[in-house]
């Protein structure tokens, strides 16, 4: 499976809010595309922390003409160079730094209307890569309007799931107490919870561990909306809702109101499960899920919901089952869908290392970089592939006592003879040897 670009995962992120709408309403792109280049990102491989509209729209078409691929960066032949003189670089850099809100338009019609380059001549893209490499692409100071938010609900069921992560109550965790995290999908139209389970962390993988069986049980949703948290941007999280078709939205930092109906899950959990829970008969993790799946299945799913006129989530749920999406074909790999690859240099003696455990690989591949392919949930390790994504051989368990009489590959016997060295000039040892048995001698 090919590995996915981290930089065309983070603009499909980007992009969610965008390319997970069926249709835009006119004016609504712009309207968008202003909203998004507000937001701060974490953007891999640079310090900052803004995009500009046209660097959305720019990856919004390339996603309507070519989908991920459009979204992979392609490396410039010109990387690094510019063609304009050093006058004209002189003079745009001056220009940006005497009025840092100057747009690129702004700039090429200064320099136009004071003659210092021909009309028509200079490129946007061209002034926009001048002030990348000096640190003054972004504009200084916006003006901005109050934000107009208002209450909705998805047409449908599967249209928008919410992710998010309560702290729940200590339960023994390896031997000793520790706090658990609860891991809840809720889909927006009928209130259902997707799946829900305590885990032992608020992880990426807790998380992929609840999207997986989600989708399991309830198809496969046209978004999902998270927070901004280091989790939810987890690389891992990005590739796998890629390959399933599900947009990853995530909130704008301190803006829980895009997720009020998971937090008024969150608070009916406290008030209706936690509360009634009798920790006596809680020894683990297993025993608190065991009893939260009941209490879903039993008792929260099948209540009339007053966000839902009376109506009980299950029961809402049911009315869309038709516009559901299925897993389909992919169900036979979703396993493989989840799977991470973990990079490793295959040692002298063609082992591995993971989670403390040694694994054989094929031993030609001793000194290479390879990616190990794993089961992060089960702790498996299923294979290497290459750095295109090929599977190139098995990943066995090193057992040491078996390699004592195991039969190695020997060296081919036509080339086990010692090499021959090379005829060369005078050497020193033969010289010098010669030399002093030659005055024996006399």
């Amino acid at each position: 499976m090919n590995p996915i670009d981290p930089k065309a995962l983070f603009r499909l992120s980007v992009l969610g809010p965008l390319i997970s709408r069926e249709r835009l309403e006119r004016g609504e792109l712009q309207q968008l595309l202003r909203e998004l280049a507000s937001r701060e990102y974490a953007i891999p491989g640079t310090r900052r922390h803004h995009l500009s509209e046209k660097t959305i729209q720019a990856w919004y078409y390339a996603w309507r003409a070519h989908k991920l691929d459009g979204l992979t960066p392609k490396p410039r032949a010109d990387r690094g160079q510019s063609k304009l003189s050093a006058a004209t670089q002189a003079a745009i850099l001056a220009a940006k730094r005497d009025n840092p809100r100057r747009s690129l338009r702004q700039i090429r019609q200064l320099l136009e209307a004071a003659g210092t380059v021909a009309r028509g001549s200079l490129a946007r893209s061209t002034i926009h890569r001048l002030l990348q490499q000096h640190g003054l692409s972004r504009i200084a100071g916006s003006a901005s309007l109050p934000e107009e938010k208002r209450s909705f609900v998805a047409a449908t069921a599967g249209a928008i799931w919410y992710g998010d992560v309560m702290h729940g109550p200590r339960v023994p965790i390896g031997g000793k107490l520790a706090k658990s995290y609860l891991v809840s999908l809720f889909d927006d139209a009928s209130r259902l919870l997707t799946h829900s389970a305590f885990c032992p962390g608020e992880s990426a993988l807790d998380i992929e561990g609840v999207l997986k069986q989600a989708v399991l049980k309830r198809g496969i949703p046209l978004k999902l909306v998270v927070d901004h948290g280091a989790a939810y941007r987890a690389e891992s999280l990005q590739g796998i809702c890629a390959r399933l078709g599900i947009h990853l939205i995530h909130c704008r930092p301190y803006a829980p109101e895009g997720k009020g109906k998971l937090e008024r899950w969150h608070r009916t959990c406290r008030d209706q499960f936690l509360s009634e829970l009798d920790e006596r008969h809680i020894a683990s993790l297993d025993d608190l899920n065991a009893r939260l799946w009941a209490w879903l299945e039993q008792v929260y799913h099948h209540s009339p919901h007053a966000g839902l006129d009376g109506i009980s989530p299950l029961a809402r749920y049911q009315q869309d089952l038709p516009r559901i999406r299925p897993l389909g074909p992919l169900a036979a790999t979703l396993d493989a869908l989840f799977r991470h690859r973990v990079s490793r240099l295959v040692r002298k003696d063609g082992t591995v290392s993971y989670q403390g455990k040694r694994f054989e690989v094929p031993f030609e591949l001793s000194g290479q970089t390879v990616s190990l392919v794993v089961d992060p949930h089960t702790e498996v390790v299923i294979g290497v592939e290459d750095e295109n994504g090929e599977a190139i051989g098995a990943a066995t368990p090193l057992d040491a006592l078996a390699n004592v009489t195991r039969r190695r590959r020997q060296p081919d016997p036509a080339d086990s003879s010692p090499p021959q060295k090379p005829a060369s000039g005078p050497n020193l040892i033969e010289l010098i040897y010669q030399q002093y048995y030659d005055r024996k001698g006399e």
